[in-house]
């Protein structure tokens, strides 16, 4: 699995939405949205490493955050979260999450939280879902039980001119062959 993100601008919204896949990388693909699992022994690469296993017109599974805008200047963003539990023989979590005005770093702390927080909950690790994040972030490591936990996030202003304006962040599952 690879994490990926791009922007998109064009004056329509389909085809703002396919340029933020060419610059993410996957837009050869015939992407199909999948759940949020991540899956137990799962290797995470590098966006470098992992394209070149795409071929033009595969079926490529994808966690896929996406949001568009055509007002200018509007703050749009899209951010994938993951969570890796310490045991290797259990899944984790990945989250999206797509919508207006949030920040890079606050859209990446929201959907590492809510990677953690599902993993969390799943393993029994108590916490207050009401206390900051970095305390719980803090809880979570000191449980023992989860041991990782990253983003990819992408931010864009909306075209000064009103053109479509698209952000795009995915989580890739490559499958060996």
């Amino acid at each position: 699995m690879f994490f990926t993100r791009g922007v998109g601008r064009h004056r329509t919204n389909l085809q703002s939405f396919e340029i933020a896949l060419r610059d993410a990388g996957i837009a050869p693909c015939n992407l199909v949205k999948v759940s949020s699992i991540y899956p137990a022994g799962c290797k995470i690469i590098p966006a470098k490493q992992g394209l070149p296993y795409l071929k033009p017109g595969q079926i490529t599974f994808v966690v896929l955050a996406e949001e568009r805008t055509s007002e200018p200047n509007r703050l749009v963003t899209a951010g994938i979260g993951l969570a890796i539990p310490a045991e290797k023989g259990r899944f984790g979590y990945i989250s999206e999450h797509h919508g207006f005005g949030m920040t890079e770093d606050r859209c990446g702390d929201f959907v590492e939280d809510m990677a953690a927080s599902m993993l969390a909950s799943t393993l029994g690790v108590e916490f207050d879902p009401n206390e900051d994040y970095d305390k719980r972030r803090e809880l979570y490591r000191m449980s023992g039980q989860i041991v990782h936990s990253k983003h990819v996030v992408q931010t864009a202003e909306g075209d000064k001119n009103g053109q479509w304006t698209t952000v795009v962040a995915a989580a890739v599952f490559l499958f060996d062959e």
